[in-house]
């Protein structure tokens, strides 16, 4: 009799205690994390999937930016230094769309379109992202990464910069006068080692001739394949920038700046080879992105081996300051 007594009593207490708990804890994951601090700044931004404008708390954005650029299993203070970069570069385009709105997006400060201005990723695209359980373990880990720099911003005597990032820089960031033809003090080469840990340091890009041909307007196809090969005379780069990136090449006769055959091809960067295989051109190519300002493995890279935000900001936008703002 005691003993069913016993185990009548821990069944109870099992019922009334322990349940709820399990109960209320597991409803917990599906709740969305405390919000960042919205404050009163205010950011117009295109959706170009969907062709609308939103209008977003400042801080509620910036969480949406950093979810959308960076990888949540990021080191902290690596998406503490993207918050930052993504804040500077959000008020920088609210500050030149009051003097001359952008004529991708008119009615907007920031578009969505990674090419064109930053990523963003709602809670609808991060929940099928990660998972429920994944979703309130990220969003909370980047949730503080923006309310740890909440404010602050990067300047270069006084001014807001331009604080461009990439996923990495294969070995080596880019200056962007070598890039788009404007020299910035801040935007210098820099050494980035850590961006060979990256899954896309190299990689290649299969493309057959009549292809190529479409998409530049010329007519490989009827060239010899020895032509084709490096030192051909079919493809010839007639530049490279300080880093050995290409700068600009002449292909069947046209000559192109490489920041624009990477946009007709494609390529994940202009540091590339190439070889002739058959009725195709094997593009091999280093690194990920235009190469200028922080690199994202780059800085994760410092982040764990203990560098914080600050050090991985001064490291690749050169002789700027953090302010809040």
């Amino acid at each position: 009799m005691r003993k069913l007594l016993g185990i009548f009593i821990i069944f109870i207490f099992a019922a009334v205690i322990i349940l709820p708990a399990v109960i209320i804890e597991g409803l917990s994951l599906f709740r969305p994390p405390v919000q960042v601090q919205e404050g009163r700044q205010l950011v117009r931004v295109y959706f170009h999937q969907t062709g609308t404008v939103q209008i977003f708390p400042l801080e509620q954005y910036i969480a949406g930016v950093v979810a959308g650029e960076m990888p949540a299993e990021f080191a902290v203070e690596a998406l503490k230094a993207q918050a930052v970069a993504a804040r500077t570069y959000t008020l920088k385009k609210i500050e030149e769309a009051r003097v001359k709105p952008d004529e991708l997006h008119p009615h907007a400060d920031i578009c969505t379109d990674p090419a064109h201005c930053q990523a963003y990723a709602d809670d609808d695209v991060l929940r099928r992202r990660w998972g429920l359980f994944n979703y309130w373990r990220y969003k909370n880990k980047i949730q503080e990464a923006v309310r740890a720099t909440q404010r602050m911003v990067l300047t270069y005597q006084g001014k807001l910069i331009d604080p461009v990032y990439h996923a990495n820089g294969g070995g080596r960031t880019e200056r962007a006068a070598d890039v788009w033809g404007r020299d910035l003090p801040y935007l210098q080469s820099v050494p980035s080692p850590w961006d060979k840990d990256a899954p896309r340091y190299q990689s290649t890009v299969a493309m057959t001739l009549e292809d190529l041909d479409r998409r530049l307007g010329v007519s490989l196809t009827a060239v010899p394949a020895a032509s084709l090969s490096p030192g051909g005379g079919a493809i010839k780069v007639l530049e490279r920038t300080a880093t050995g990136r290409v700068k600009t090449i002449k292909i069947g006769g046209k000559t192109f700046a490489a920041t624009e055959l990477r946009r007709l091809l494609g390529l994940p960067s202009t540091d590339f080879t190439w070889q002739v295989q058959g009725d195709n051109l094997i593009f091999t190519v280093t690194g990920y992105g235009h190469g200028v300002g922080m690199s994202q493995y780059g800085a994760n890279g410092m982040a764990r081996e203990g560098k914080n935000f600050a050090e991985i900001l001064a490291y690749y936008y050169r002789g700027t300051r953090i302010e809040n703002r």
